[in-house]
């Protein structure tokens, strides 16, 4: 008879994809190992999935596949229970009704948990279970337990991340080769780093949600999807990234969350970093995230982030962690909300901009668009003027100013006749 204590905890998997059939292959393969760390063995119990069909690729029973996922998360004896299917449905019901079951939940749910958290956190308290999540920022990457548990004695001040690789491979391919958008795109898609639709990536809807969990867990407060300021990539083109090579700067879609006039300031867009920052070496699909803190300092979290692999990485690390907790009749750190700081409008951040203008060639264009930018006391601190017969182009960074300030400017040098057109507009962090 197996003692008690050795008894094995029982794991429902809920997809078997890219990802689910990782976390299967690791649980089998590293069984020995696992077992040791968590002092029970793992046994997986079932792996519910959308629909049957031949899975050679994953190495347990096939008894074991059901496409009753239901009937998986609640069938008693379960531990715990390990979600990789995405979504919003069926994962959100499927995360509930496995915890009101009694099971910690390991998820790699980003968009889930940007937009609903807070019911999952709630009903993971009331049940006295665990709910991790480390696979859903930024892959292999242990970013969200050093911002949960190591840094919670510590004011964290900033976070800045790359959190998206289909959208670093485009921007580092155009920066290396001078492409343009629809080139760079057509290779990451070629290669397997872009999905066939990729809006959700190059939109920046991805990086959005990951920021949102970034922020909340940094900052102590809840902050919803719906407060992040969200630009993509798809309006970057090849003279922007000239544009920021000539200023010594690389182009990067940044996840941008940070301390600002006692509140907190949580946005993606494309920005322009310096080239020495360690955030512009990152380049191919790798993410990266940097961390300002009081006490800590500054502190850098690089590596691949996605891939069947380094995600199943973090979500087996999740399980050791959830599984011990178990194990120990014991449970992990909860949502931390106490700050409740208010999420300030994108017009109130402040930063410097790159303003690229077409306009005529012919005296008094630069003292009319200088004119404009001070009526709405924004400062230039750069002008660089290009004449091509009767056009010009004006590209112009400005020193700090609020990004309503610049976007009633733009407005304002769209309505100018001498402006045929504001061809770009871009933030320029760091340095």
């Amino acid at each position: 008879m197996v003692e008690p204590a050795k008894e094995p905890l029982r794991v429902a998997l809920l997809g078997s994809g890219v990802v689910g059939s990782s976390v299967a292959r690791l649980l089998v393969e590293s069984a020995d190992d696992l077992a040791a760390r968590v002092g029970r063995p793992l046994e997986i119990a079932g792996i519910g999935v959308r629909r049957e069909r031949s899975r050679a690729d994953v190495p347990v029973d096939p008894a074991l596949f059901t496409t009753d996922a239901m009937e998986l998360v609640t069938r008693p004896g379960i531990d715990l229970v390990v979600e990789v299917i995405g979504g919003i449905e069926p994962a959100r019901s499927l995360i509930l009704a496995a915890i009101k079951n009694g099971a910690s939940v390991v998820t790699a749910n980003k968009a889930l948990l940007a937009e609903d958290g807070a019911t999952l956190y709630a009903a993971a308290e009331e049940a006295g279970v665990d709910l991790y999540y480390e696979a859903a920022v930024a892959g292999a990457i242990p970013i969200l337990r050093p911002l949960r548990e190591s840094l919670v004695g510590d004011r964290v001040q900033r976070v800045l991340g790359i959190v998206n690789g289909t959208t670093n491979f485009i921007l580092s391919r155009m920066t290396e080769s001078g492409a343009g958008f629809a080139e760079a795109l057509d290779e990451a898609t070629a290669l397997g780093y872009a999905e066939a639709d990729p809006t959700a990536d190059v939109e920046g809807f991805d990086a959005a949600a990951k920021a949102a969990i970034l922020a909340s867990l940094a900052f102590h407060t809840r902050v919803p999807l719906d407060a992040v300021h969200r630009e993509g990539i798809t309006e970057v083109t090849a003279a922007d990234v000239a544009s920021a090579r000539a200023m010594g700067r690389v182009v990067k879609l940044l996840a941008i969350a940070e301390l600002v006039d006692g509140g907190v300031s949580v946005r993606v867009h494309p920005a322009m970093i310096p080239a020495t920052h360690p955030l512009a070496g990152v380049g191919d699909a790798f993410n990266a995230v940097f961390v300002q803190a009081e006490a800590a300092g500054e502190l850098m979290f690089y590596g691949r982030g996605a891939g069947g692999d380094p995600t199943a990485s973090a979500v087996l690390g999740d399980l050791v962690a959830a599984a011990r907790n178990r194990a120990g009749e014991s449970s992990g750190p909860g949502e931390s909300t106490y700050a409740s700081l208010p999420v300030r409008p994108m017009g109130d951040t402040v930063t410097r901009y790159h303003v690229s203008l077409d306009v005529d060639d012919r005296p008094g264009v630069l003292a009319a668009v200088a004119q404009s930018f001070a009526g709405h006391g924004v400062s230039i601190q750069t002008v660089r003027q290009e004449g091509h017969a009767d056009d010009a182009v004006l590209v112009l960074v400005t020193h700090t100013a609020p990004d309503a300030a610049l976007a009633a400017t733009v407005e304002e040098l769209r309505a100018l006749e001498i402006v045929r057109d504001v061809s770009s507009v871009m933030r320029v962090e760091g340095g």
